[in-house]
């Protein structure tokens, strides 16, 4: 008896699928942090998951950081030309996908009286028109059931200083998807908004050397990782575990929803 259940149990853990297993998962800026930190996790939940990124030498890293079931596909989001060229070879290699995460973004810390227009068509242009048109140009490839995930930020629901640009593009981002959850009705596709707060990130890391270097160390500190309520900066691989919530069957009755994963710094 004893024996027979042990053998159940064992066959059981042998046949136990991914939660992603068999899906097709697009993931944009995942050459590092957040996004790198999700592609490593939706692949060893199942899936089969295409990559994108800036820079050619941190996407290598990347895929031989995930390992089996990724491909990469180098390309800018603010380019449309790089999103079609993204887009057709999902569409070559699959055929469809199951979930598309916008996770591409960039900030400039500038204050206002000194905001400039590169820095602002920089930061809108890949925050906001990539996000839009990653959406649009992927969703033919989108199946019933779909999950498309956006990568929105605490930024968006309070103020930081100095990164207002920044800050307008994730709010911007968040009520794109409370639109585009009426306009995705009976679709069967769900679209959400996952919001991190304070993570430690190659960019923030290159942020606060930055300001560190114009001799603003304590500020960086101060206004980029603030206290959290759990005392601590997050970690990719937590927010990482909510985008698998999201981008999973588990979220099936989710969609204009923003979910923080903040540790209670824009709750409390």
């Amino acid at each position: 008896m004893q024996a027979h259940t042990l053998a159940i149990i064992i066959h059981g853990s042998e046949d136990a699928m991914g939660r992603l297993e068999g899906k097709i998962a697009v993931i944009t800026g995942a050459n590092s942090g957040i996004g790198l930190a999700s592609a490593k996790r939706f692949v060893a939940e199942g899936a089969r998951v295409i990559i994108t990124g800036r820079r050619h030498e941190e996407l290598d890293n990347a895929v031989r950081a995930i390992g089996a079931g990724v491909t990469a596909v180098q390309g800018d989001v603010s380019n449309p030309a790089d999103l079609d060229r993204l887009f057709s070879k999902v569409r070559s290699d699959h055929g469809r996908i199951d979930v598309l995460f916008a996770n591409a973004g960039l900030g400039a810390l500038e204050p206002l009286g000194k905001i400039t227009e590169p820095a602002f068509d920089l930061v809108f242009g890949v925050n906001v028109k990539g996000t839009v048109f990653t959406v649009q140009k992927g969703l033919p490839l989108m199946r019933d059931g779909g999950s498309i995930i956006l990568m929105g930020s605490t930024a968006g629901a309070t103020g930081t200083p100095a990164f207002s640009i920044y800050s307008a593009s994730k709010a911007a981002i968040r009520n794109l998807a409370r639109s585009w959850a009426l306009d995705l009705r009976g679709s069967g596709i769900r679209v959400n908004v996952l919001s991190p707060g304070p993570t430690l990130t190659p960019g923030i890391e290159r942020l606060k050397a930055h300001l560190a270097s114009i001799g603003q160390k304590d500020a960086a500190v101060e206004a980029v990782v603030p206290e959290t309520t759990l005392g601590r900066i997050g970690r990719p691989e937590e927010v990482a575990a909510v985008a698998l919530f999201l981008a999973s069957d588990d979220s099936s009755f989710m969609t204009g929803s923003e979910v923080f994963v903040d540790g209670g710094v824009a709750q409390v």
